[in-house]
Formats: C-alpha cells, structure tokens, sequence
C-alpha cells in the first residue's frame, strides 16, 4: 500500500469516526425529548395508544402522603383524641423529611403521616415558616418513596400540571389543569410568590404536590381563591414555587426556622409623574413611602422619597427585588445603598437587622 492509499484510508477512518461521534451525541440530544414524549402516551390492552399521565403519577404519588392533625381536649386529656384537619405532605428525601403547610399542623398535639403503601408514622415537627406557610415534619423509616425535584427548570403559564392530595379525606386523588401565572421567588414572601393554577385544590390538598407531566415536584399545594364564606371553585388556586420551598426547606432543617434580613422601610415603583418630581433620570429603583421609626433605616438616617437605586452596588429594577435582597442578607451585615435625594446621588451604609417571625 502507498502512501497515497494509506492517506485516503486513515482519512476515511476519521470522518466515520467523526460522523458516528456527530450522531451519538445528536441522538443523545433527542432521547430526553423522546422520553419525555413517550411519557405522555401509553399503550393500552388492545393495541391502541392514548395520552395519559399514567406514567408523572406513578413517579410522584407514592411520596405524597395524607397527613392526619390531632388535638388533645386538655379537659379530658385521657379522652380520645379530636381530629384537628386534614392535610397533604410531600416525601423530600430519603430521611424522612416532609414538606406540607404551616396551617395543616400549626395547631396539631399530635402528627400522623399515612404512606400510600398503608404505613403510618408518628411525625416530629422539624421547623415552620409561616412567612410562607411552610413546615417540615420528619419521620423514620426505611425504603420510603422520594418525589422527583425539578429545580433548575421553572415552571410557565400554559405548562400542564397535576396536584396531587388527600381533599376532604377522601383518599388520595389526582387533578388536572394549567399553570395559569407565576410569580417570583424570593425569600420577602407575599402574594406574588404563588404559582396560579387552575388545577383544583380543595381543603385536604394543603401541603400536597403539584407536579408537571414528567412527574417532578414544581410546586406545594397551599391554598384556593375565596370571597367570603363560599367554597372557592372559582379555578384560582395557588401552590408555593419549589424553588423556595426547597431553599426554606433547608434553612427550617438547619436553623429550625427562617432568619430573614429586616430594614424597616415600605417603598413603591417609581411611576413617570414620580420621576419628573424627584429629579431622577430614569424609573429604576424603589422609593422610600414610609420608615419604621425603631428599624434599621431610621437608624440609619434614611428618609421618606429617598429613592434606592442599588442595593450592595447592585441595581434595584423594582420592589420585589429588592425585597428579596434585604430578606436574604444576614441580620447584623453592614451593607451599602445608593439612592438618590433631592436629585443628588450617594451612598448609605445600613447595617440590617432581623425580620420577626412572629404572627
């Protein structure tokens, strides 16, 4: 063989190499998405194929567990004990930790988790926040059922999703619907921390799962829209983003309870009308409509119409980010705003103190 054969043949030998590694990670690519289209649809007895969600609930349900509050009648404490609510949790870890609402336990003497499989434990009150009507309750036992997390891709309006729990003590039951707004997720908590779904959640739902079509956990059943006494079905309900109830489930089982940052100020978004008076020149930031007069920012000098353009040299867009910043830092930390006062820029050093957990 001469050396011209031999070139054409090493090189024929290389482009194979290189279009067999070109289609392996190009099917490699494709099979999530096959997956998860396959997950969608089921075969059934007779050959034909329907879309179901067969598949998300078996992946899930088994770690959504009903949980049962009880009270003691301190009047007659060697009496039976009165069934306080009902509610639903969410197996998070092999530990033993469950996720549910503050409200489904908050007034419980005694917690009693029911597994799928017909066991039931005994639960201990790991930490709550009823910031954001979370708990975490743990129980000990072995081999137990773990929800999927889908952490790292949040959920949008019109994604399909499942809720999953134990309404009106009637066993465990599955509903079906859209996400139909999201919010944010930051540690200030308030009403735009809510994913909204049209998934029903009925009283017995609290606590439990809201998962998409692939089985994994985006969401904690909380709560359904209201006016007065009426019994919702409006199709509003809400359920608390994963990406928070999982960073609030990790400082309950650290701490025991959520440490958030305080400054003591209530503020709005800067409007048009608002710009031109202040002198600023632009509507980024946030500005100061009313200062606690024991907080942090009294003590710090900040006055009313300041306007917070940067919170430790990053930009404040709008009210919630900035909220969410002052909750995350460290009570005690000094840190530094830039705000604008009487159309003239500087800086404000505030050292942050502690938000009260009380309510």
């Amino acid at each position: 063989m001469n050396f011209k054969n031999l070139f054409l043949y090493l090189s024929k030998a290389v482009l194979l190499g290189l279009f067999m590694a070109g289609v392996i990670l190009l099917v490699n690519q494709l099979l999530p998405k096959q997956a998860s289209l396959n997950n969608l649809f089921q075969t059934r007895a007779n050959g034909t194929v329907e879309l179901s969600f067969a598949n998300a609930v078996r992946r899930a349900a088994p770690a959504v567990v009903n949980i049962y509050s009880l009270s003691i009648d301190q009047r007659q404490p060697l009496g039976n004990s009165a069934l306080q609510g009902l509610g639903s949790g969410v197996i998070m870890s092999g530990e033993g930790y469950i996720l549910t609402n503050f409200h489904v336990i908050k007034q419980a003497d005694q917690i009693v988790v029911a597994l799928q499989d017909g066991r039931k434990f005994t639960a201990e009150v790991v930490g709550s926040d009823p910031e954001t009507d979370l708990s975490v309750i743990k129980i000990e036992g072995d081999n137990l059922p773990i929800i999927p997390l889908s952490l790292s891709t949040p959920a949008e309006v019109g994604d399909v999703v499942l809720a999953i729990g134990n309404p009106y003590n009637l066993g465990q039951t599955i509903t079906q619907g859209i996400i139909s707004a999201t919010g944010r997720n930051g540690l200030s908590s308030g009403y735009l921390d809510f994913l909204q779904t049209d998934a029903a959640i009925n009283a017995g739902n609290s606590g439990g799962a809201l998962i998409d079509t692939n089985g994994s956990l985006i969401g904690i059943n909380t709560a359904a829209f209201k006016i007065g006494d009426d019994n919702g079905g409006h199709g509003i309900n809400f359920a608390i983003p994963i990406k928070l109830a999982h960073s609030i489930m990790a400082k309950l089982i650290k701490d025991g309870q959520v440490i958030r940052g305080a400054l003591g100020i209530s503020g709005e978004p800067v409007v048009p009308v608002m710009a031109q008076i202040l002198n600023l020149p632009n509507l980024n930031g946030v500005v100061v409509t009313g200062i606690d007069p024991n907080g942090p920012a009294a003590k710090a000098k900040l006055k009313v119409r300041d306007v917070i353009t940067q919170y430790q040299h990053e930009d404040v867009p709008g009210v919630e980010m900035l909220m969410d910043r002052i909750a995350e830092t460290q009570p005690g930390s000094k840190i530094t705003m830039t705000l604008i006062r009487d159309g003239k820029a500087m800086e404000l050093p505030v050292i942050i103190g502690e938000k009260s957990n009380k309510r």
